[in-house]
């Protein structure tokens, strides 16, 4: 993978915003505030956006209805559809457009209000995802990650204790961010005895389902240094699709992250040692151990022991979701743009009582369908250029 675009792009304002439940606000009015908030948050306004990308689950073009409702002509934007790796896929588009010179402020956002409006995961695939798997009655997705959760089971003896310190680690870090949707003390016992959903994942090996919004802005590197904040510039990119759907999947023990991971790292000049903290999409427990272990932080089959002996937890060695995670910060329908924001906020030193350090490097892994479309992205403060 090419270095040329290494550091030639950065995040400079970041907002989130309408976490957990938001009634009586629809997914155009979450986007609108959290965007004008970003752009303050770099000292920007929403007169200097050109370049506009997005990902809605409610509206097929969302970019025409974003642009059109925060009265923006863009001259370049993107709708893309690989789900939550969709924003981590955006960062790589908008560095390129931007180094060509298509665009000098590009925004990217999103925003559900699936909770108070539905109260349930909000999706549009789940009836016709696949006319082969549908006859068997699968509970969609969680499904489809429990097929991966039991085959990584079977093959590295893999455990439900080793999932479910997944979920207790996201809860700890979560109960230090004021802003995590669910809060309360959870322990391996408490993941264990939680309801069933789709063998063997509980209620509480999946993500949350709440409202939320947030928006990135990104420009050169040229101009991050007139931005109000510091720019937490891409290093590194890479993306992967491996399949659609589940029954497709060659080995359900090894995901896109592995190629994703790789071509960001190759960007960057980097390795996983060189990596202060991760922030990964966790929709399940079971893709938390999948990820660190494809993206190279342990052996493959050792995820489950590696998060049971406290290396992602707070004051653990690898710093991993530290805003909580999809399984207790939040999940409005995708994840993916969160892991950015929460990177910036962590590489600026913003984390309050949950921040980790001083890092200098973040990874951010989002993952789209079911273990089926991947983006990895390395972001770094102006020292690591």
């Amino acid at each position: 993978m090419s270095a040329a675009l290494r550091g030639r792009a950065a995040i400079v304002g970041v907002a989130t915003g309408f976490i957990g439940e938001a009634p009586g606000f629809d997914p155009l009015e979450m986007i609108s505030d959290v965007s004008h908030a970003a752009l303050a948050d770099a000292g920007l306004t929403m007169a200097d956006v050109d370049g506009l990308f997005g990902c809605m689950q409610t509206d097929f073009f969302n970019t025409m209805a974003i642009s059109e409702y925060l009265g923006i002509h863009p001259v370049i934007s993107d709708n893309n559809r690989i789900g939550g790796a969709a924003f981590l896929a955006h960062t790589l588009q908008a560095a390129l457009a931007l180094e060509a010179g298509l665009c000098k402020v590009a925004l990217i956002c999103y925003g559900s209000n699936q909770r108070s409006a539905l109260g349930r995961l909000q999706t549009a695939v789940s009836n016709a995802w696949s006319p082969f798997e549908t006859r068997y009655e699968p509970i969609f997705p969680a499904s489809s990650y429990a097929l991966a959760a039991s085959r990584h089971m079977h093959e590295y003896g893999t455990t439900r204790e080793h999932l479910a310190a997944v979920a207790v680690a996201a809860r700890d870090w979560a109960r230090l961010n004021p802003e995590a949707f669910a809060r309360q003390p959870l322990t391996i016992a408490d993941v264990l005895a939680s309801r069933m959903v789709s063998s063997p994942l509980s209620r509480l090996d999946c993500c949350l389902v709440t409202d939320g919004a947030g928006a990135v802005v990104m420009v050169r590197q040229d101009l991050a240094r007139d931005c109000s904040k510091p720019g937490a510039y891409l290093l590194g990119a890479g993306m992967a699709h491996s399949h659609k759907h589940i029954s497709a999947m060659a080995d359900l023990c090894v995901t896109g992250a592995r190629e994703s991971g790789q071509r960001a790292y190759a960007m960057a000049g980097l390795s996983p040692a060189d990596i202060d903290m991760a922030q990964l999409y966790d929709a399940f427990t079971i893709n938390t151990v999948l990820f660190l272990e494809d993206l190279g932080f342990c052996p493959k089959g050792e995820g489950g022991r590696f998060v049971a002996e406290g290396r992602i937890s707070p004051g653990g060695s690898l710093p991993v979701n530290t805003n909580g995670g999809g399984l207790s910060y939040c999940h409005p329908g995708m994840y993916g743009l969160f892991t950015l924001i929460e990177g910036v906020r962590q590489l600026r030193g913003e984390g309050g009582a949950r921040q980790a350090g001083r890092p200098e490097i973040c990874l951010c892994h989002g993952s789209g369908g079911v273990l089926s479309a991947h983006a990895t992205n390395i972001l770094g403060t102006a020292a690591t250029l």
